[in-house]
C-alpha cells in the first residue's frame, strides 16, 4: 500500500484522552502510552494546535482513536476534490431523491426506476447493487449513497481531505434521520442507529465507533475492488462488513461528523421493526465471518460479578468487589495518581452495568424472562435493565432487534452474539505502550 509523503499536520486530541506527566491515557479501548522526553515534546505540540509531522507516536494515537486528523480546517487544498468522486445509488422501489449524475442501480424494481444507468434482473440486494454499480466506476474514490438519504451541497468538503493519507480507504459523514413531529420520528432523530454522534472517530471492531451505515460513505475504489466489494450474500451487515474487512486488510476507516447528511426514517412502525429485526438477523452471519466483533458485552471478570453479586447476593457484595476492583486497577497502574486510576476503574464498572442492561434486552431477556417467574431478584434485574433503556420506544427498538438477532443464530446454527468477551483485569482493556516521537 502507498503512503503519501511526509507532511507536518494538525491533529486534535480526542474528548477521552488525558495526560499526566509522561504517561497519557486515551482511545477506544482506553490504552496507556509512556512517552519518552520526544514523544512528550510532540505531544505538547498537538495539544498546542501546532502541525506536527508523522511519527510512531502520532501513528499509534491515531491507530488508537486517541486522535484525531484535522484537515479540512487548515484551509489547503487536498488532491481529490468532488470531480474525483463517483457516486453510486442503489435503488429499490423508488427513485433516488438526488442525482447529479450519478450511477442509478435499479435493483430489481417492479415497476423499473426509470433512466436507470444499470437494471439487475431481480432484487438481490443493496451489496449486490453496489457492486453492479462499482463495476461502472472509473475515478478514484466512490461514494456509496441509499436512494432516501439527502446531501446538502458541500457535503464532501470535510471527507476528501481524509484520503491524502493513502491508508484511508472509507471516510463516513454523520447521518441523522430527517426531522418530523411523530413519535417514530423524533425517536429516530435522537436514537437512530445511523447517527454515531457528534465526535470524529477511527472506525474498527469492538471501539467506540465500532461502524459506519452505507447510507452515505466515501471510499477508495482501488481499496473497495482489493477486498472483493461488498458481500452480496448479506442482506443486511454488508456495511459492517466491508468496514470491518477494510481494517483487516490494513486500511484506515474513519468517521468524520464534520459532514452531516439527512437520512429518512422508515414510514411506518411495521416497517420500522421490519428494519430492526433485519438488523438484528445480521449478527450472527456477522460472527461467524469476523469472530469475536459482535459480542453483546465487553467488560472486566470483575465488573461482570460485581453486578451480578449486587443482584443475586446483596448490594453491599457487590459494592465492595467493585471497590476492590477499582483498588486493584490502582496497583496495576503505578504511573498514575491513585484517584484517577481508581477513578477510572469505577467508572469502568458503572459502564458495564450500561452494557449489561443493553446486552440484556437486546439479546438476554429470553434467558432472563423465565428465570424471573421463579426468582425476585431475576425480575428485578429484569426491570432495571427495561429501566436503563429510558424511553419506551427503545425497548420496542432492543426487543425488535433480538427478534432478528435470534433467527440469525437459529438460521446459521451458532450462539456467537449471544457470547460476552470478558477480560481478566478490573475496569477497561488495557494496552500499555513506550511510545517515542520516532
Amino acid at each position: 500500500m502507498g503512503r503519501r509523503s511526509v507532511t507536518a499536520e494538525r491533529y486534535r486530541l480526542d474528548h477521552s484522552t488525558r495526560r499526566y506527566g509522561s504517561v497519557v491515557i486515551g482511545g477506544s479501548p482506553l490504552k496507556l502510552f509512556r512517552l519518552t522526553e520526544a514523544g512528550s515534546r510532540v505531544l505538547a505540540r498537538i495539544e498546542a494546535g501546532d502541525a506536527v509531522d508523522e511519527s510512531p507516536l502520532v501513528a499509534s494515537l491515531l491507530d488508537a482513536g486517541a486522535a484525531h486528523p484535522v484537515r479540512a480546517a487548515d484551509g489547503r487544498p487536498g488532491r481529490f476534490t468532488a470531480d474525483d468522486v463517483t457516486v453510486v445509488t442503489p435503488a429499490f422501489g423508488r427513485p433516488p431523491s438526488r442525482r447529479d449524475g450519478a450511477i442509478v442501480v435499479d435493483d430489481g424494481s417492479d415497476p423499473p426506476i426509470p433512466d436507470a444507468t444499470v437494471r439487475l434482473d431481480r432484487n438481490r440486494g443493496p451489496g449486490a447493487a453496489r457492486n453492479a454499480g462499482l463495476g461502472l466506476v472509473t475515478t478514484p474514490l466512490v461514494a456509496f449513497v441509499d436512494a432516501d438519504a439527502h446531501l446538502p451541497d458541500g457535503w464532501l468538503d470535510p471527507l476528501l481531505p481524509h484520503f491524502d493519507d493513502d491508508r484511508v480507504a472509507l471516510v463516513a459523514p454523520r447521518v441523522r434521520s430527517t426531522p418530523g413531529p411523530s413519535v417514530l420520528e423524533r425517536y429516530e432523530r435522537e436514537h437512530s442507529p445511523l447517527d454515531l454522534g457528534p465526535r470524529p472517530g477511527r472506525v474498527r471492531a469492538g471501539s467506540r465507533i465500532s461502524y459506519v451505515p452505507t447510507a452515505a460513505v466515501v471510499c477508495r475504489t482501488d481499496a473497495i475492488r482489493t477486498v472483493g466489494g461488498f458481500d452480496e450474500s448479506l442482506r443486511f451487515g454488508e456495511d459492517v462488513d466491508i468496514v470491518w474487512r477494510l481494517g483487516e486488510a490494513g486500511h484506515r476507516v474513519r468517521y468524520e461528523p464534520g459532514s452531516i447528511v439527512s437520512h429518512d426514517a422508515r414510514p411506518t412502525w411495521a416497517a420500522w421493526c421490519s428494519q430492526r429485526v433485519g438488523y438484528g438477523s445480521s449478527a450472527a452471519p456477522l460472527s461467524r465471518r469476523h469472530p469475536g466483533a459482535l459480542a453483546p458485552l465487553r467488560a472486566s471478570g470483575w465488573s461482570i460479578g460485581a453486578w451480578a453479586s449486587g443482584l443475586f447476593v446483596h448490594p453491599l457484595v457487590g459494592l465492595t468487589i467493585s471497590a476492590g476492583s477499582a483498588a486493584a486497577l490502582v496497583r496495576k497502574l503505578p504511573d498514575l495518581p491513585p484517584r484517577t486510576a481508581f477513578g477510572l476503574a469505577w467508572r469502568g464498572n458503572l459502564a458495564a452495568g450500561t452494557q449489561i442492561a443493553a446486552a440484556t434486552r437486546r439479546v438476554w431477556w429470553p434467558f432472563m424472562v423465565p428465570a424471573a417467574l421463579a426468582s425476585r431478584r431475576a425480575r428485578w434485574g429484569l426491570l432495571l435493565a427495561a429501566v436503563a433503556a429510558r424511553h419506551p420506544v427503545r425497548l420496542v427498538d432492543d426487543v425488535a432487534y433480538s427478534v432478528g438477532v435470534w433467527r440469525g443464530i437459529v438460521r446459521e446454527r451458532t450462539p456467537a452474539p449471544l457470547v460476552p468477551e470478558i477480560s481478566s483485569w478490573p475496569g477497561r482493556r488495557w494496552t500499555s505502550r513506550r511510545t517515542a516521537a520516532r
